[in-house]
């Protein structure tokens, strides 16, 4: 057996994320993790999410052979492995949330290799988007629990929010106030 990482039903979302993008760069294609995925590992687990959303940072290039030597099946706009319950897709970029381009993204390295996603400012930004503009009340949930687990920068998520129309700034205050009563309890 080679020392390669492979894929099997026991691999995590982060290994198999981290995996994905280390394969990737290997083949010359940069990419970021964001979406739900990020809010899984970041919430460990407390929200699951079996899409990771790959978009790319760098010039778009084709996928396939990197895919396809990680055993990944491509079917329609998703690739799924037959050992695998979660299925990889790759929205354009950039990467952005709102009308905001970001260009600074963490990394955490695992034992199949290195992930880079969404910072957990972005992540509750991400998340925070989806309520701002289509009222999804998971979502809000899913930014206040990465808030509460992880230190994010309020301030810079304020002022993003005052931007989002046309719900930004009015969602954004109850997100503050339910922010502030899980905090408290």
């Amino acid at each position: 057996m080679s020392g390669k990482p492979r894929v099997s039903k026991r691999t995590s979302l982060e290994d198999l994320a981290a995996l994905v993008c280390t394969t990737l760069e290997a083949h010359g294609i940069s990419v970021v993790l964001s979406g739900g995925a990020v809010v899984s590992i970041y919430s460990d687990a407390e929200y699951v999410s079996y899409d990771l959303d790959f978009i790319p940072t760098g010039l778009a290039r084709k996928v396939d052979t990197a895919m396809e030597s990680l055993g990944f099946e491509k079917t329609q706009r998703h690739w799924t492995h037959p050992k695998s319950r979660y299925w990889v897709e790759f929205p354009p970029g950039p990467v952005a949330i709102g009308d905001e381009t970001i260009r600074e993204f963490a990394e955490r390295e695992t034992r199949m290799g290195t992930l880079r996603l969404l910072a957990p400012t972005e992540c509750v930004m991400d998340r925070l988007a989806w309520y701002f503009h289509d009222a999804d009340t998971q979502c809000l949930q899913q930014a206040i629990q990465v808030a509460t687990q992880h230190p994010v920068d309020l301030k810079r998520i304020a002022k993003w929010a005052r931007g989002e129309r046309p719900h930004g700034e009015e969602r954004y205050r109850e997100f503050e106030r339910r922010l502030a009563q899980d905090s408290s309890a």
